[in-house]
This record gives C-alpha cells, structure tokens and sequence, in this order.
C-alpha cells in the first residue's frame, strides 16, 4: 500500500539563482565570478550534441548565448545529434581553429578522450557542460559546469526509499543511453542509494530507454513481461521522458500507475503535470537556463584566471505533490 510520507528537500532555484549572481552557488561549489564587464574577448568553440532541436537546447541556448556576449566570449557553436563521430570530426575542426578555449558536452562519454588529447596537445583548455567526461579523462579537462547526475539519482532514489518506508517492494528501472556519462552516473546514484538505504527495495529488472518515450515504453512492456506484473511495486526511470513511456506501457497494460512508486528526474513540461495528477511520486528539477548560462560563466573564468571550482553544480531539488507548483521549479523545457 502506498505511503504518502514524503521528505521533500525544497531548495528554491530563485534563492539559488540570487546566490549565483552575488558570485556564490547552492553546494560545495563556487560560481565564478564573471571577472569584468568582458572587454576582453576570447574566442570559443562549443561542441554540443544538441541545440534548438532538442526541448533542453532551445532553453539552454538563449542564456548561454547572451552572457557568453556579455563576458567576450565569440562562440561557434556546433550540433553532433549525439553522434560521437560526428562530434569527434567537429573535434578536430575546433582544434584545428585554435580557439582560445572549447566548451564540451559529450555526446556520448567513453569517446571523448581522442578529442581531449587532441586539444592538451595543442595547448587549448576544455571546459565541459551538462554531462561531465568519464573520471579517467578529467585530467584532460579543467572544470565542470551542470547537474550533479550521481547526485540527481542519489535524490530520485531517496524519494523512493521514502515512499517504500520499510516495505519489501520489487522495482523496474529504465536508464538512458548505453555509454552515456549522465546515464551511468544516474544509474550509480540510484543504485547506490537503494543499496545503502532501502535494500528493502529490490531491482527486478532494468533496461536503457535511450532518452526516449517511445523506446522506454517498450522496454517496460519487455520488462513486465519478464517478471510478472503483479511483482512490479514500482519504477524509476533516469528521466522525465522515459518515465512518460513507463506510465503509458502501464496503462496499456491496464494498470494503474497511481498506486506504484515511480521516480524520475528532470521537472519538465512532461514530468510536472505527471507530479500534479499522481502518477508519478517524485522527480529532480533540472535548471537548462542554469546550465547554460553557467557554462559560459565557468569557461570565462578559466580563461581570466578567475577563482572557480572545478565542479559546479546546479542544485538538484527533489519535487513531489508538495511543491510541485512552486515558482522556484517551474518547468523550464
């Protein structure tokens, strides 16, 4: 039976954003200080594996355009479709164009390095946004700006623990793209937690839903069938997306979501309104304004010599029934 009891870690992204503006962030992290009015401009590649035609990059964009143009910063910005060789050939035109810095956002983690060892050689210092590189590779990076994606699972897995309360209840998880840094982070958070805190909760079977409805609701309807539904108490799916395709391959299944304990992440335009009707317990508010915005912040300072962290992270508030209609996490994508 379902237990209503939840601890909801409410850290409200408006007081979060006035932190960043006066020059210090929510967390271990510092944000860097924009140094100046930027004067001196710098030129910049951004290698991205996604842009205006992704939900995420159409409000990433638009913050981190405007204040990579109030710092100087003259960026060429790039769009891989989070294909690593389509990445990788961008790689060496940014290299080849000895830019005074490059952004990165893996398209797919486990295949940056050659791009990284390409730009230490020559001289050109990488800064990396959203996903973070695989921990071997981080001596070839100077600094990290976007979600704390362990730490977003470790939040999503909390909300279960908390909705379990004790109870023997068996799980599904649908996680994201195979190879994918934030994919794996998330899926480490969650089931480090679960291991940690709730070994009540028990993982029947998980699946990657590749960032996608469609795939996700697939492999759930794979995934009761395996195990048996009546053995399913619950599901957590590495983001607001495959969660949708979770609740729908329920539903044509005929079972009601509502009862089951379903955690996400992300707070978007798709998960919010699943937050508000029930059928999904709890999700992560990710900022993209946020991200973007402080990539460009992050890549400044590196390149003015200013105080900065080599990880900055965005806060990762947990949202429930409780405050899902709080302005501080208001949807963004």
């Amino acid at each position: 039976m379902r237990n209503t009891r939840i601890t909801t870690s409410v850290v409200g992204l408006m007081a979060a954003a006035g932190l960043v503006l006066s020059g210090c962030a929510t967390g271990d992290a510092e944000t860097p200080d924009a140094g100046g009015s930027g004067e001196e401009t710098f030129e910049v590649y951004a290698l991205l594996p996604q842009g205006t035609d992704q939900p995420y990059g159409t409000t990433y964009l638009p913050p981190f355009e405007e204040t990579a143009e109030e710092l100087g910063l003259n960026l060429t910005i790039t769009n891989s479709q989070y294909d690593a060789d389509a990445q990788a050939s961008e790689c060496e035109v940014a290299v080849a164009a000895a830019p005074d810095l490059i952004i990165l956002w893996p398209a797919v983690g486990d295949t940056v390095r050659p791009c990284l060892a390409a730009a230490s050689a020559a001289g050109i210092p990488v800064t990396v946004t959203n996903s973070d590189v695989n921990p071997e590779d981080k001596d070839l990076t100077e600094a990290y700006s976007g979600p704390d994606t362990y730490g977003q699972g470790v939040s999503s897995a909390e909300i279960m623990c908390d909705l379990a309360d004790g109870e023997e209840i068996g799980i599904l998880v649908v996680n994201g793209l195979t190879g994918n840094s934030t994919a794996i982070n998330r899926n480490a958070g969650f089931v480090d937690t679960v291991e940690a805190n709730c070994p009540n909760v028990t993982i029947l079977a998980e699946q990657p839903g590749n960032w996608n409805k469609d795939d996700s609701q697939i492999a759930v309807s794979e995934m009761l069938t395996a195990v048996g539904p009546e053995n399913v108490d619950g599901i957590y799916a590495a983001d607001d997306t495959m969660v949708a395709g979770a609740i729908d391959a329920l539903k044509a299944r005929d079972i009601d979501p509502e009862p089951l304990y379903i955690t996400s992440i992300g707070n978007t335009f798709l998960g919010n309104p699943l937050v508000v009707s029930g059928e999904l317990d709890g999700t992560v508010f990710q900022s993209s304004s946020w991200d973007g915005e402080n990539a460009a912040r992050l890549a400044h300072a590196v390149l003015t010599g200013a105080d900065y962290e080599e990880n900055l992270f965005m806060p990762s508030v947990k949202v429930t029934a409780e405050n899902a209609d709080d302005p501080s996490v208001a949807p963004e994508w």
